[in-house]
């Protein structure tokens, strides 16, 4: 089992922002091992609160026997900047204080996460990468990581994600930040702040990463029941599954990043940035996606030149891209075959 490895760059790291980090910390796991052309590399990007760990949250796409395999690939997979599993976030420490930064902390871009896990690249020597593939903001990623790497890489995979954040996703955000700053305690500086406005941010989530159709099949209650019906149980689970495995103040910062992506800004736009894309790029689609509809994955593919859109079928919605790991391995295996 991989351990959880941290990198820290030897300077302060720059944001966007113009702020400094001076103690910038970057969380990861490694699976496999580089081989002899040290040319298997994958490098995996995870989505809004997952983590470093991908075996464990992509458990059909990613491990022995998977269409990414240890056995044969050297994967790679970074905690984003701001998160809750070892890399810098609002939870390190301030050094200017010795108390965690908390709302302090300076805000930050997606083009800042993926410098952040450009210099871990370098640490480990890494010039070229077989595979880039994320799913929803590991696909913001992706596409970042394809503008800023130096080095070569073969193949994009692109799954349930746009090139730029769109108003209706932002919209969203907003509404989660105001239901996290509804909290009183959001304010605090401590472990426990914002954990109810988190749960209710998580609750405006879930009705966008699901569908209609999944709720009603799943969750509806036919006893004659006039309270406690299984759909409002099923979002107090999840709010509070949430609050034991994460923070508020992450969740706001990394909401905020989101809204920063546009891979067209400071490019020439949107169109003449994806037209220089040249790299082989797979854009995968789930049909039931709600959050980020296959029209900007679609998107995607019109203006990528080497681009090849899948669609997949599933009662998911935006969800199908962690729970349909199977499916999309068989649609990426064929570009990793060593």
């Amino acid at each position: 089992m991989s351990q959880l490895q941290i990198y820290r760059p030897p300077a302060g790291f720059q944001l966007d922002s113009g702020a400094v980090l001076p103690d910038l910390e970057i969380a990861y796991h490694t699976y496999g091992k580089l081989n002899e052309k040290q040319d298997n590399v994958i490098w995996v990007f995870h989505a809004l609160t997952a983590n470093s760990n991908v075996v464990d949250w992509w458990p059909e796409l990613v491990g022995k026997e998977k269409a990414i395999n240890p056995d044969e690939h050297f994967i790679i997979c970074c905690n984003v900047l701001g998160s809750f599993y070892g890399s810098t976030g609002p939870r390190s420490i301030n050094p200017e204080t010795g108390k965690p930064y908390g709302l302090q902390f300076p805000v930050f871009t997606v083009r800042d996460v993926v410098k952040a896990q450009l210099l871990l690249a370098e640490s480990l020597n890494v010039q070229k990468v077989k595979m880039l593939i994320g799913g929803s903001f590991g696909g913001f990623q992706v596409l970042e990581f394809a503008f800023l790497f130096k080095g070569q890489i073969d193949h994009l995979t692109l799954v349930t994600t746009s090139a730029k954040e769109t108003a209706w996703s932002i919209a969203i955000h907003e509404s989660q930040r105001l239901s996290l700053t509804a909290d009183p305690s959001f304010y605090h500086n401590d472990e426990k702040a914002g954990q109810a406005g988190m749960k209710a941010a998580r609750g405006i989530g879930l009705l966008t990463y699901r569908t209609y159709e999944a709720y009603k099949k799943l969750q509806t209650d036919d006893d004659g029941r006039l309270d406690d019906f299984s759909a409002a149980s099923y979002i107090r689970y999840q709010g509070e599954k949430l609050v034991k495995r994460f923070h508020a103040h992450c969740y706001w910062y990394l909401s905020k990043c989101l809204d920063t992506h546009d891979v067209g800004r400071n490019r020439g736009g949107l169109a003449k940035a994806l037209e220089s894309i040249k790299i082989p790029t797979q854009v995968i689609g789930i049909a039931t996606d709600r959050l980020v509809p296959t029209e900007e994955q679609k998107l995607m593919a019109r203006h990528i030149p080497n681009a090849e859109y899948i669609e997949l079928k599933s009662e998911y919605g935006h969800d199908g891209f962690l729970i349909e790991g199977k499916k999309i391995g068989d649609v990426i295996s064929k570009y990793l075959k060593i």
